[in-house]
């Protein structure tokens, strides 16, 4: 597990420049160019009709700092969530190997131990760091010792606990993410009215333009950040109920593949 965590770190660092550049080389050159022509397309028709009344363009919606702020933090959780669930998929699929190959009617005794630990202890090294291979190697090394099931049973549930304590703990980033994103479009929100509160004067001559820009600004960072805001814990709650799942798997897959098995 140690020699995991340096990647890990080195994977969120990298993901997350990648966002920035991914995400500004798209404002960059497709959005705000976009926005800014609507915009002055805008400003022609209502001089030229003062009855015409724009239509929202999603490039005009996104355009601001927040909102691209926003979408970064999208991207970053997602491919976090992305490296958790490809360790997900990679626990999934050892669940359904054949670790502990035994028949049905066969029991397994104190002396019988280390045989079945063999085909468990020749995985990689990666491989025996998942969640099943640790719970059943730790359930057979407690019974060659103790020759007891109660204990076994309790070992494995230990693990379990603690393997669901640590994946929760490591969605903590993910989740301040997921926390982020609205507080990012509320400072939009923020900033937004307090630059139209700035230019009240110029409402007050009958120059509204750049208050209901500044509106916009406002209303159109919450809506963005509401929105990912939503995307991201759908995604977050899945990846969290896939763990979950796998634990209580593993629990059900030790306990009717080994537990039963087990004589005194």
């Amino acid at each position: 597990m140690k020699k995991q965590l340096p990647f890990e770190f080195i994977f969120h660092i990298f993901s997350l420049f990648i966002a920035i550049i991914l995400v500004h080389a798209i404002y960059v050159s497709i959005v705000r160019p976009n926005a800014t022509a609507v915009l002055e397309e805008q400003a022609i028709q209502i001089n030229e009709n003062p009855n015409y009344i724009p239509e929202r363009s999603i490039y005009v919606v996104i355009k601001d700092l927040e909102q691209e702020c926003c979408f970064v933090l999208m991207l970053w959780a997602i491919s976090l969530m992305g490296y958790k669930s490809l360790s997900s998929f990679n626990e999934r699929k050892i669940l359904e190997t054949d670790l502990i190959p035994i028949n049905q009617g066969t029991s397994i005794l104190a002396e019988d131990a280390r045989e079945y630990s063999r085909p468990i202890q020749a995985l990689s090294e990666k491989q025996q760091n998942y969640l099943l291979p640790r719970a059943v190697l730790t359930a057979l090394h407690r019974f060659r010792s103790t020759r007891n099931i109660q204990d076994v049973s309790s070992s494995i549930r230990a693990i379990c606990e603690s393997e669901s304590e640590r994946l929760d703990s490591e969605l903590s980033m993910i989740r301040y993410i997921a926390w982020a994103i609205p507080s990012i479009g509320f400072l939009g929100t923020v900033r937004g009215i307090g630059q139209a509160l700035g230019q009240a004067h110029k409402a007050a001559q009958g120059d509204i333009a750049g208050v209901t820009q500044s509106l916009g600004v406002a209303f159109n960072s919450t809506f963005v950040a509401l929105l990912i805001s939503i995307l991201v814990m759908f995604l977050l709650h899945y990846l969290q109920v896939t763990q979950e799942r796998i634990v209580l798997d593993t629990e059900e897959y030790c306990d009717k593949r080994l537990i039963q098995h087990l004589q005194n």
